[in-house]
């Protein structure tokens, strides 16, 4: 099975949509997805700079709608029946729309709010996030939360974000675990904790709007890796998951489970592969950063499929 991961904050580098303008459609579909996320996706994509687009109001929609893009494009190059789905973090709403659970407006209009409402309840405390890479997972686990802090994403492959206060993050790079690093990250606040429960229920009224069809794909939910076959329950996850950890080294193991053979990750790339090669050892992986890359992809799902 071939899984196409989705990307989440962080994955965003400065001019990466570029290229992508140059494909057939592009501009039109970020047109309208400005619209619905009420962000200017082809100005933040092209010309804004790295403190700009980090901007978890922009950051978001700009993410999401990437990795849809790059979704149409892919879909149009290749055969994905069978394909599974999954996304770390916001990357979930673009699985959601691989997986045709939500429409591409529903998503990138939840994803501007969603982007809004976690950088509005980033503001009402000074926090943060740092990876703790390396060390043994059990004494990181055990570090993170002597210190008061939240294990916000257990990515596999090694490395553990942990989330909170700031001078706790300080004492936690001060007594890192053995064997470890902690490298504090460029993010507004503490994600997936709950310090973002004030967004919870921003979201939530604005996903009651929106009707969410059953999944015609595998997908995978960053929630305990587990297999999603109610799109109505996946979308009341996608609201709770603003404030609860994420665990891709679950979906991971969901995905061995399942008898992965390749993993392509949509743009923009490049965070998701790397852990895969340490985390999904011998599986092949193509990042999907501009369209030249979709030829890679393509190539790998055909020969999944012989």
């Amino acid at each position: 099975m071939i899984v196409i991961a989705c990307p989440g904050q962080g994955s965003q580098t400065p001019g990466f949509l570029t290229e992508w303008l140059e494909d057939e459609g592009a501009r039109e579909f970020l047109g309208r997805a400005s619209e619905r996320s009420g962000v200017d996706l082809i100005a933040h994509g092209t010309v804004s700079d790295a403190e700009t687009i980090r901007d978890t109001r922009i950051a978001q929609p700009l993410i999401v709608a990437a990795s849809v893009l790059a979704w149409r494009a892919l879909e149009a190059r290749a055969p994905l029946d069978g394909a599974g789905t999954a996304g770390h973090s916001v990357g979930e709403f673009a699985a959601a729309v691989a997986a045709g659970v939500l429409s591409e407006d529903d998503a990138l209009t939840l994803v501007g709010v969603r982007g809004r409402a976690m950088a509005e309840a980033a503001t009402r405390e000074a926090t943060g996030m740092s990876a703790v890479v390396g060390g043994v997972e059990d004494d990181v686990l055990a570090a993170i939360a002597a210190q008061g802090l939240t294990a916000a994403n257990r990515n596999g492959g090694g490395q553990i974000v942990a989330a909170g206060a700031l001078p706790a993050l300080a004492a936690l790079a001060e007594n890192a675990p053995r064997g470890a690093r902690v490298i504090p990250l460029q993010v507004a606040g503490a994600f997936h904790t709950d310090y973002m429960a004030s967004a919870v229920p921003v979201l939530a009224e604005a996903a009651s709007a929106v009707a969410a069809a059953d999944p015609t794909r595998p997908l995978w939910s960053n929630a305990d890796g587990s297999r999603v076959d109610d799109g109505a329950r996946f979308l009341d996850s996608l609201v709770s998951q603003i404030a609860s950890p994420v665990r891709w080294d679950a979906c991971m193991e969901g995905f061995t489970a399942a008898g992965i053979t390749g993993l392509i990750e949509l743009t923009p790339a490049g965070a998701l592969t790397g852990i895969a090669k340490r985390a999904l050892k011998g599986v092949p992986a193509v990042a999907v950063k501009t369209p030249d890359d979709l030829d890679a992809a393509a190539e790998l799902i055909r020969s999944a499929a012989a």
